[in-house]
């Protein structure tokens, strides 16, 4: 009995200096540092398990270089956008060439003296083709064209287009001085977009950039021969006299327009400046480098009314909107299709009305209600020579006829 208790003895002093030397082990874990996102996550969920060495391991090696954030700025201080906004200048400038005019006028006691004008334009091509306003060399005696401080060269004009306000020169210059700018598109562009404006304000400061956004898009200026320009950009860049002819960029460096006009009671920039839009000048190229002149496409509609609902009422018109065709031009388009102009005429109030005549009311299924909107839809969507469908109301009947669209005389 005595040695049964000596047994049960020791296995008693074995198994409490067991349990002692438990609790010292955890007692000097309590005093080891756990990784602080550890500790975080054993907090917010106490049921998970403790990670083992691999999970530690995994949690204290450091985030390679790599997946770190991109700096806000770089080296030289500049933030995202100012880098994208000096590689455009650093790109586009270059390209940018300053015009200098010279026409003759008369003073005051008739005798004639020389006038200086200034705008500014980009080259096309090492070919030495410069894009600029028509305005900017309108009547004027001679052209000249600065790259910059250090060369300067006579120009001449290869072609025009006053509807558009569009003029092509060309310089004779050593190719590898030109550098030619970068056509984009302007179809997708969007209000808000940023807008970036190079040219030289004033003929004095070259080559200077102003950013903005596009503010406003399909907007419509008189252009030199006093008809509508349509689908103008407008923007809140800064345009001044003698920014006329230069290039407005996308924030890429690419062309979505050529500068042409600001509206400003102060004649400087009020913020609403107009360019026309890169896709009607290319459009324009291959017309002005190869025949001097853009081929507008023309039905030959001398004179019309625009139908409204008063008039269809008075007339008592099969509709409210069209054009009521009254004379047509000799051996244009739409009388060699077979369409009529105005048969008779009649006295209503105090006022002679020609009457008689054709309804056209749409070409190629496109409503038109009036002059200005059948040349706009001419203008952008047709060349000449395109074969289209003329909608027309006779006598009460709709009838369709076939017409091939010529060169409108110019």
């Amino acid at each position: 009995m005595r040695r049964l208790v000596s047994v049960c003895n020791r296995r008693r002093r074995l198994l409490t200096g067991a349990l002692l030397l438990l609790v010292g082990v955890l007692v000097a874990g309590c005093n080891t540092a756990l990784p602080l996102r550890l500790v975080t996550e054993s907090l917010r969920t106490p049921d998970v398990a403790t990670p083992d060495t691999e999970t530690v391991a995994s949690v204290a090696t450091p985030v390679p270089e790599t997946a770190l954030p991109i700096p806000l700025v770089d080296a030289a201080g500049l933030d995202f956008f100012e880098r994208r906004v000096v590689g455009v200048y650093e790109r586009v400038a270059p390209s940018v060439v300053s015009i200098t005019t010279r026409t003759l006028r008369r003073d005051f006691f008739f005798n004639v003296v020389p006038q200086e004008g200034a705008g500014s334009g980009f080259v096309l091509d090492r070919d030495g083709h410069i894009l600029t306003n028509y305005h900017v060399i309108q009547g004027v005696e001679s052209i000249e064209v600065s790259f910059g401080d250090q060369l300067t060269a006579p120009a001449t004009v290869v072609g025009v287009d006053r509807r558009n306000d569009v003029a092509m020169l060309k310089v004779n210059v050593d190719p590898a001085l030109l550098q030619p700018v970068t056509l984009g598109s302007s179809s997708d562009l969007r209000v808000g977009q940023w807008a970036i404006a190079i040219g030289n304000p004033f003929g004095q400061f070259g080559r200077t950039l102003t950013t903005g956004v596009i503010s406003a898009l399909d907007r419509t200026i008189e252009g030199p021969d006093n008809r509508t320009i349509t689908g103008i950009i407008q923007t809140d860049a800064a345009i001044n006299k003698g920014n006329s002819g230069g290039p407005l960029l996308d924030s890429s460096g690419r062309v979505i327009g050529i500068t042409s006009a600001i509206f400003s009671p102060t004649g400087t920039s009020a913020g609403v400046g107009f360019a026309v839009p890169v896709d009607t000048l290319k459009r324009l190229l291959p017309d002005l480098l190869t025949l001097g002149r853009y081929r507008h496409p023309w039905l030959g509609i001398r004179y019309a009314y625009n139908v409204t609902p008063g008039l269809a009422e008075v007339l008592k018109l099969p509709v409210q909107e069209g054009l009521l065709l009254v004379q047509l031009y000799d051996g244009s388009p739409l009388l060699e299709a077979g369409v009529r102009g105005a048969q008779r005429q009649e006295i209503i109030g105090a006022q002679r009305v020609y009457t008689g005549g054709d309804l056209l009311t749409a070409v190629n299924g496109q409503k038109v209600s009036s002059i200005a909107e059948l040349e706009t839809l001419l203008e952008s969507n047709h060349r000449v020579g395109d074969v289209v469908t003329i909608s027309i109301i006779r006598d009460g009947r709709t009838l369709e006829l076939e017409a091939s669209l010529a060169e409108e005389p110019h």
